[in-house]
């Protein structure tokens, strides 16, 4: 069902709560990264060119219920104010008498941005405290979810907020670019369908991989994610990271694998090294040969590089989720930049999801080389497994 859009609603003369997800990464105060914030903007710009007045609410990082001014929002309303040259009133909560008070008196054109909706335990636990999202429902006219990349969570913000307003749940731009793009090219990809999939660890994933085993012809895996795969495979790993809890899983997966949709294809050859901050005793290795006591491995190598391109090269649909190798590190980096580099050269839909692999494009200046960069890892993956989200299943339905 297609859900109600920003773009379907009268917004003139209205006060719009909008959720954005600007959980970004900061340094002393300072914002790191600001894409969440960017991705946000045209939203936050149609509202206002159609006469809205607009209240921003979002969390960042891990406060627990309690107030903190490390982690508080204000850099956020600061940065934005300076992308949009426009003032953004910032509240010394997120609901309370001062912020009613606040945001009774915005008129059209004014931008007020909450204070961290996770100050309240209750965004995170509705239940422990159900009053939140009545609090936050009172400050606006029409709710407006664009933060996808939370929409796997049922929170205050997200999912209890939303049916308050019957009928007036609409997704914003980038939410509703989202599930366009991940609905139709995902859910009914053009085969070949080829997904790519890396990080540290198979127990945040192993969902994922069962339900892309069903829809992928192929199915690459990589990173610290592939050595329980190896383990379960009983090939030495030395010092490598891996999932104890998680080999029977990798071995049934492997086992199954001979009978689903998916073939599923391990790196052939790997990059090791005996300390992963240090470019001395670095060596290529065929993964059958094993990894020595002392090393581990940090990166694919020269043939697995070759293989997993020439696998990606032959797909018209790519999901890739992840770097190969400890990409924080350049020497460890080369697989995944090799990876980012074939998708950015080739015709087919490429759709990618999760920080690193982002990071990997933007570093290489091939981010809009690829079809869809998705703002939600987590939920991006969620949504493969599941075909929704429980922030989209609560938005209202276009008639």
């Amino acid at each position: 069902m297609e859900k109600l859009s920003i773009k379907d609603v009268d917004l003139n003369g209205k006060k719009v709560l909008i959720r954005v997800d600007f959980n970004v990464p900061l340094e002393k105060g300072k914002i790191i990264d600001d894409t969440r914030i960017r991705a946000s903007i045209p939203t936050i710009q149609y509202a206002l060119d159609h006469g809205a007045a607009v209240i921003l609410m979002s969390h960042l990082g891990r406060p627990n219920g309690k107030r903190s001014q490390d982690f508080s929002l204000k850099p956020c309303a600061k940065h934005l104010s300076d992308l949009i040259k426009k003032p953004v009133i910032m509240a010394s909560d997120c609901i309370g008498p001062e912020v009613e008070k606040i945001a009774k008196s915005l008129q059209p054109g004014d931008i007020l941005m909450l204070e961290n909706l996770r100050f309240h335990k209750g965004e995170e636990h509705p239940l422990e405290e159900p009053g939140l999202a009545n609090s936050l429902s009172m400050l606006g006219d029409i709710y407006v979810d664009d933060a996808f990349g939370c929409a796997h969570r049922s929170h205050a913000s997200i999912t209890s907020l939303a049916q308050f307003f019957p009928g007036k749940a609409a997704a914003g731009l980038l939410m509703e670019k989202e599930i366009a793009y991940l609905g139709t090219h995902l859910m009914n990809p053009t085969r070949p369908f080829c997904a790519l999939l890396g990080g540290a660890k198979i127990s945040t994933k192993f969902k994922v991989i069962e339900a892309l085993m069903h829809k992928a012809d192929v199915l690459l895996i990589g990173g610290a994610m592939a050595n329980t795969f190896f383990k379960a495979e009983e090939i030495p790993i030395g010092n490598s990271l891996f999932e104890p809890d998680f080999i029977t899983v990798a071995r049934q997966i492997l086992d199954v694998s001979t009978q689903s949709k998916a073939r599923i294809i391990l790196p052939i050859d790997v990059v090791i090294a005996r300390k992963i901050d240090s470019d001395k005793d670095v060596r290529i290795i065929d993964i059958k040969t094993g990894v020595p006591e002392g090393f581990q491995i940090v990166d694919i190598g020269p043939k697995t590089v070759q293989k997993f391109s020439d696998e990606l090269k032959q797909a018209e649909t790519i999901f890739w989720n992840g770097p190969v190798g400890v990409y924080e590190f350049p020497t460890f980096a080369k697989g995944t930049k090799a990876i980012a580099q074939t998708l950015a050269n080739m015709d087919a839909t490429t759709i990618v999801g999760g920080g690193d692999s982002i990071a990997a494009l933007e570093e290489s200046g091939l981010a809009n080389q690829i079809s869809h960069i998705s703002t939600g890892g987590g939920a991006s993956l969620e949504f493969i497994e599941l075909g929704t989200l429980p922030g989209i299943e609560v938005l209202t339905n276009k008639k």
